[in-house]
This record gives C-alpha cells, sequence and structure tokens, in this order.
C-alpha cells in the first residue's frame, strides 16, 4: 500500500490534525515533543505515526527538516512499553556520531515518557538494558556476535538514512543483523534517496511494506529558492542572511519559524543585533516573523522588496510553496543533513534550488577553485559527505574546514601524479598540457550525464576540473580527455566504482585493430 500526497495543496487546503493528541498520541508522548519544539505533525507525520504505532512496516522516502525523526520516534515509544530492562527497539546509524545525536533527541523525550535510552560505542549506562538502542551496523552486530545483547526480545528494527550507510560502508553488515531479529519485527527505513542499492534491500527484506511519500510526477517550474548550509545553532546565520538581504536592498524581510516560541527567540536574538522585528504587514519594522504561511500571506502580499527567509526547513511541499511564492529568490537556512530533504522538495514543487553561499572573504578560494567546487555542488551527490562531516562543523567554521578539504584533495593530487615522460615535460615547458583519452563504460542507457562523470572524476580521483576536458556520453560508453598526469590516477580511482548504479570500468581508449585487407587486392 502506498500514500501520495500532492506536491502543492492549494492554499485554502483543509487541515483537519492541529495537534499530536488529534492523532492518538499519549499526553505524555506530546508534552515530550512540545518540549523538543515539535507541537504541530508535519504532513509525513500525521500519515506515518498511526502507521509506525499499528506494528505495520513502513519506508520514509524523507531526511532531517521534514520531520522524519519524530514520525518513526513517537510511534516506536508509543507502541513499546518502557522500564523492563530488555531491548525493545533497535536503530541502525550511518556514523557513531548520528547515533549519538539521535539518542540524545530520543532521551530528551524519554524523560518524559519513561523509555530508557542508549548508544553503542560512548558513554551510556546499561545499553543492553534500553528500550531504544541506536548504533552502527559493525559496533551492533559485533556485539551480537559477541553475546552482550539478546535480541529475543526486539519489537521494532529501524534503519535511519540508509543511503547514506550504503554510500558509508554498505548495507552488507545490515543484512548480517537482520538475521539475529526474532520473526514478525516491525521493520523502519528512512532514505533519502531511495537508491537503487537501498530497493533492492528493501525488496528482499521488506515486505508488506507501505512508502510514504509516493514519488511525485513532474511538475511545472514555478522559481528559485536559495540555501545556505550552517551550523548549529541557525540564529546567527540566520542574522546574517538578514543583514546581507537588506543592505542588497530589501526593503522586509519575513523570517519563518516552526513555532511561536521558536520565533520568540530567533526576534530576540535579531533584536539583540539592532534589528527590530515585528509582526507580519508592520511597516514600522524591516524584519517580519512568521509562523503560519497562511496567515501571512493575506497580511504581506504583494508588498514591494520583500524577500522571505525559512529560518527553519519547511517540512513539506506545501510549506516551501506557501512561504517562498511570495517572493523571488527567497533563502532557506538548512543544516547539513537537511541538504537533500531541501533538494527533494524543491524536485516535487517545481522550484530550483540553488547554493546561497555567504559573502567571500578577503584572501579567499582562487577563482578556478570556486568554480570547481561551485561544479560539484551541482552535480555531486555530497550527502553522505555531509553528514560524516557534521560533528566538525560543530567545532570548526564550515568555511575552514572546507578550506582545509581543499588543500589536502590538491596535496593528494601532485603526489598522485606519475613521473613526467617526454611528452608531459615537453608540454610543460611549453606550458601547455597534454591530454589522454579515457574509456569509462558507462553510457547513455545508464542515465549518465557529464555532470555525473565530472564529479566522479573530480570526488574520486581528487583532481581539479581544469585537468578534465571534452566529455561524450554515447549509447553504451564515455569518452573523456584528462591531463596525462593524472590519467593513470582517474583510472584506478574509478575502476569498479558505482557510477549511475554500475560498476565502471574504466581504461585508455584503444585505437581499434584496423579491418583486414580485401582479398584479391594486396595490402599495403
Amino acid at each position: 500500500m502506498q500514500v501520495a500526497r500532492a506536491p502543492v495543496s492549494a492554499p485554502d487546503r483543509a487541515i483537519d490534525v492541529k495537534s499530536f493528541e488529534d492523532l492518538g498520541v499519549s499526553p505524555e508522548l506530546t508534552e515530550a515533543l512540545a518540549a523538543e519544539g515539535i507541537e504541530t505533525p508535519t504532513p509525513l507525520q500525521e500519515v506515518a505515526f498511526p502507521v509506525v504505532a499499528k506494528g505495520n512496516n513502513i519506508v520514509l522516502a524523507a531526511g532531517p527538516g521534514s520531520g522524519v525523526f519524530a514520525a518513526w520516534a513517537a510511534g516506536a515509544m508509543d507502541r513499546i512499553a518502557p522500564g523492563d530492562d530488555a531491548l525493545r527497539a533497535i536503530v541502525v546509524c550511518a556514523t557513531a556520531d548520528t547515533a549519538e545525536r539521535l539518542a540524545e533527541s530520543a532521551a530528551r523525550m524519554a524523560t518524559v515518557t519513561g523509555h530508557s535510552v542508549a548508544a553503542l560505542g560512548s558513554s551510556w549506562v546499561l545499553p543492553e538494558r534500553a528500550d531504544l538502542l541506536f548504533s552502527t551496523a559493525d559496533s551492533l552486530l559485533a556485539s551480537m556476535e559477541s553475546g552482550a545483547l539478546d535480541m529475543s526480545s526486539v519489537e521494532i528494527f529501524v534503519v535511519d538514512q540508509a543511503h547514506l550507510i550504503e554510500s558509508l560502508t554498505g548495507l552488507a553488515t545490515v543484512e548480517r543483523v537482520l538475521e539475529y531479529l526474532p520473526s514478525g519485527t516491525q521493520r523502519i527505513l528512512t532514505s533519502l534517496p531511495v537508491t537503487a542499492g537501498v530497493q533492492d534491500f528493501l525488496d528482499r527484506h521488506y515486505k508488506r511494506t507501505m512508502t510514504i511519500p509516493t514519488p511525485e510526477a513532474d511538475v511545472a517550474k514555478r522559481g528559485q529558492v536559495r540555501f545556505r548550509i550552517v551550523p548549529e545553532p541557525t540564529e546567527a546565520a540566520t542574522l546574517s542572511i538578514v543583514d546581507e538581504l537588506i543592505t542588497d536592498g530589501a526593503r522586509h524581510v519575513l523570517v519563518f519559524c516552526r513555532s511561536e516560541d521558536r520565533a520568540a527567540d530567533v526576534g530576540d536574538y535579531l533584536t539583540l543585533h539592532g534589528f527590530v522585528a515585528g509582526a507580519p504587514g508592520d511597516t514600522s519594522v524591516p524584519v517580519w516573523l512568521g509562523v503560519d504561511a497562511l496567515e501571512a500571506r493575506g497580511k504581506v502580499q504583494g508588498t514591494d522588496g520583500l524577500v522571505v527567509v525559512s529560518c527553519d526547513a519547511p517540512a513539506d511541499p506545501d510549506t516551501l510553496d506557501r512561504r517562498h511564492s511570495l517572493s523571488e529568490d527567497g533563502v532557506v537556512v538548512v543544516l547539513a543533513r537537511e541538504a537533500a530533504h531541501i533538494r527533494a522538495l524543491g524536485k516535487r514543487t517545481g522550484y530550483v534550488t540553488v547554493p546561497f553561499p555567504p559573502p567571500a572573504r578577503a584572501g579567499g578560494a582562487t577563482a578556478q577553485i570556486r568554480a570547481m567546487l561551485e561544479q560539484a555542488m551541482q552535480d555531486e551527490d555530497t550527502a553522505p559527505y555531509l553528514s560524516a562531516l557534521e560533528p566538525i562543523f560543530r567545532e570548526h567554521d564550515p568555511a575552514e574546514v572546507a578550506a582545509a578539504a581543499v588543500a589536502l584533495l590538491r596535496k593528494k593530487s601532485s603526489t598522485d601524479r606519475p613521473e613526467a615522460g617526454p611528452s608531459t615535460a615537453a608540454a610543460r615547458a611549453t606550458g601547455t598540457p597534454s591530454w589522454s583519452k579515457l574509456f569509462v563504460g558507462v553510457g547513455e542507457r545508464d542515465g549518465l550525464t557529464k555532470g555525473d562523470l565530472l564529479g566522479a572524476i573530480t570526488g574520486e580521483a581528487g583532481v581539479g576540473g581544469e585537468a578534465v576536458g571534452r566529455i561524450e556520453i554515447r549509447e553504451s560508453h564515455s569518452l573523456v580527455e584528462v591531463h596525462e598526469p593524472v590519467a593513470r590516477t582517474i583510472i584506478q580511482a574509478l575502476n569498479g566504482t558505482s557510477i549511475r548504479g554500475r560498476a565502471a570500468r574504466v581504461d585508455f581508449d584503444r585505437p581499434r585493430a584496423k579491418a583486414p585487407p580485401r582479398r584479391g587486392r594486396p595490402a599495403r
């Protein structure tokens, strides 16, 4: 069974669910969600919570920012009774840092509900007796094989963001973990996107499963929305964006927040820095704070010089459209883990989502590096790397992290280059690069684009975009010209990697053998 939601609803769509209590959530759990700033269910939560609470298998094709964590966590806590010192729910995460972060979020809710929560591999008391246990697949399997964990009482098994697990470590270990689960264990999986590898995993291990939301058909183009990836907390980044927009000529900036309490906190922070904020439509102040997009639309529709900023990522297509159809080139503030979600929302609503980097600092990267990075942000799947780097962003400025990554890549590129041959030495002497042509066994029938191939070369081989020349995408294969010094590096890095779901075969493009001479005529 599948439940589909329209990509964008009419502005006057009736909303029946006003609170989690309307979904049948217990008062204790409703209180716990409210303490986390989750007061009104998102459309995803409206559909998912009853399914999870009833014990049915479910796939949530959604990522952080959509309310996906609360969608299954609240349902799981509603299902399992707390306090009997036996494992009831297992959550497999992509990294140990993600397991720790999600465990802390669940533990804050558990202070009200009475559930015990733990994460393997860090400082938690008696993880083997927790009601909800978070872990990576490797740590979980090791503990099960050693007998440290008793899986006989497990009722719920969750795979969080399966596409990240697939990218970082593969899903093979998760499959081995499944062998230890009791028969009839409820299975929940979240993934954005649902890749071919994840779908294959689902087809083999998740039976009689509901998937929400269903894939959407193509929608009409609606405009452009910019997004900026920032570290937590997001108030400072919101302040910086408001300052930039007003400096660039915006007369009013409407900042949307997920709740009244959140809006009050953001307003206090802006006011502290001299940006007085008021209600939408108040012409005496430059900054407006909004929560309900429908209510705000009636007060600001048609305002000249208005720019919309989402301080919290819109959770669903309706919210994105209702907010950002009010102005052109609005801005969404997102955490690293929410980037995939905002891109997916853009596709479902018809908005083009483009990065909105902060103003360049003095002494920044060269134009060449900027062009290479901007191309990679457009063409490369960066979600797995954003997830892995998020803990570093808490301690260091993302700009410094990016600069260090570029420095390492450039250093690796220079050390990996083979010794220059005669043609290469001559090329260096003249300042003109010598080119080699490579054969790549992935082509148009696999859905390959030039951006896919360029991203694979720069990402996997660690070479700059300037080392890549002409790319030809043919039906069954592709040809690409690269600088001769890095040709072997690219071949070694790409051979066997997955490009568009197919293992790539990469080698020098060998000239085809000439056809044999015709009979009766001497060969020259």
